[in-house]
């Protein structure tokens, strides 16, 4: 008997699990979303750094910040994680803007 590395998904027979396996198909996409924007967001102030374009940087900085703030909101990640990053961005930014 062969056993497959990957459990098989068993279809909900009740109306009210079928209900909320399609809720969570719609709430999937929507998290990955945002987490993809909030990577985007973060990863593009990283790279103005990178490249030493103050202006550039904190601007996307500013766009970063409110991206991170609505991803923490939702509840895709705690509060002190999206703190954490913008910390650690700002502080970034900052040490290009005095070099």
């Amino acid at each position: 008997m062969a056993t497959s590395t990957k459990a098989k998904k068993k279809t909900v027979r009740i109306a009210s699990g079928r209900k909320r396996a399609r809720q969570d198909v719609a709430l999937n996409a929507a998290n990955t979303s945002l987490r993809s924007k909030f990577r985007s967001a973060v990863k593009g102030v990283q790279k103005a750094v990178l490249a030493g374009d103050k202006g550039k940087a904190t601007e996307l900085f500013k766009t970063a910040q409110s991206v991170i703030d609505s991803v923490a909101d939702k509840g895709i990640f705690h509060k002190n994680k999206a703190a954490r990053h913008k910390s650690r961005l700002a502080a970034k930014v900052k040490a290009l803007a005095t070099a």
